[in-house]
């Protein structure tokens, strides 16, 4: 059975387990990995990938595909708009947890506390006992990437200092193209401030994109003592014309990310907080390169395809996290 928390609780609780993670980090290492048995986690679909069901409908085709949870887009074109989420963040989140599923996580674009809809977003979210929230992304113009980290590292700062105050924690989301693909340069945004309120959501597969077959396994470990949610998704390098490469998105398994010995990573870290499927790959005639479902009809096709996924995730965190196996 679900249960939800009150405010007062949700705060204690959201505190309580980031605190964790603080003293993990205040060792200057992971937390002591627990003794071998199933990822307590929630399994999330990333609700991007079918932006014209209706939450309830959303919620089911989830269910249905076996996730426990929704990674919620709370922004332009999102399930909630941003301008909305203060009314209509309340009603999907009860849409979703009636269909027995929970809300962990928010995927918004928020980069400082200056946006209009920060406030709300925050506060609405913190009513909800919603702990985690992933912010947008920050841009380099290289012209002076050191200033234009520390510009970013401003916004930033004062993101998560409003979000603290709400007992949110923010996960910063590597990608590919923005500020932190690489990890290292937002890590020195984030080193100083409180690691109850601010970390890391770590997509493994854009770091191996940046970083490379080892470059990978040191970002993770840097990391690691501060990660609150994990983004899943694969690709495979793909030829675009003569000595020019470009990363394109495919089906879990089926690409370059090593997932038995990152998961393993995460088992023997301790980790289990919210982990994200990202199904950003072409379905000819039914999704686009984003993921995106092309038309409502292609709905089922597109759900069923993130089960697949989902299974083959399944398989590699209960391997790693029950039966201690690794590549």
């Amino acid at each position: 059975m679900t249960k939800h928390f009150s405010r007062r609780e949700f705060l204690q609780v959201s505190s309580a387990t980031a605190m964790a993670g603080a003293a993990a980090f205040s060792a200057g290492r992971a937390a002591p990995a627990a003794a071998r048995g199933p990822f307590r986690g929630t399994l999330c679909l990333f609700s991007k990938l079918a932006p014209q069901l209706r939450w309830r409908d959303l919620a089911q085709g989830a269910k249905q595909a076996g996730f426990g949870g929704i990674d919620l887009t709370v922004r332009e074109e999102g399930h909630v708009l941003p301008g909305r989420a203060a009314t209509d963040l309340p009603k999907a989140v009860e849409a979703i947890r009636a269909e027995g599923l929970e809300v962990p996580m928010l995927t918004t674009s928020l980069v400082s506390a200056d946006n209009p809809h920060a406030e709300a977003i925050l506060k609405t979210a913190s009513k909800l006992s919603i702990p985690f929230l992933k912010p947008g992304y920050y841009y380099f113009k290289f012209v002076n990437v050191m200033d234009e980290v520390e510009q970013a590292g401003r916004q930033f700062r004062g993101l998560v200092e409003m979000a603290g105050r709400y007992g949110i924690q923010v996960g910063y989301h590597n990608h590919t193209d923005y500020i932190g693909a690489a990890i290292w340069d937002m890590a020195r945004v984030i080193d100083p401030l409180d690691p109850r309120w601010c970390g890391f959501y770590l997509d493994v597969g854009h770091i191996l994109i940046d970083g490379g077959e080892n470059g990978w396994k040191a970002a993770t470990n840097l990391v690691i003592p501060r990660l609150k949610m994990v983004a899943v998704k694969d690709f495979i390098w793909k030829e675009v014309e003569p000595h020019r490469w470009h990363a394109e998105t495919c089906p879990l398994g089926q690409g370059m990310v090593p997932w038995k010995e990152f998961m393993h990573t995460l088992a023997q870290s301790n980790f289990h907080g919210p982990i994200s499927l990202h199904e950003e790959f072409a379905i000819p005639g039914l999704a686009d390169e984003q993921g995106l479902s092309l038309s409502s009809a292609a709905v089922p096709a597109v759900m069923a395809a993130a089960k697949e996924n989902l299974d083959y995730l399944k398989s590699v965190i209960r391997e790693a996290y029950e039966e201690g196996g690794r590549s």
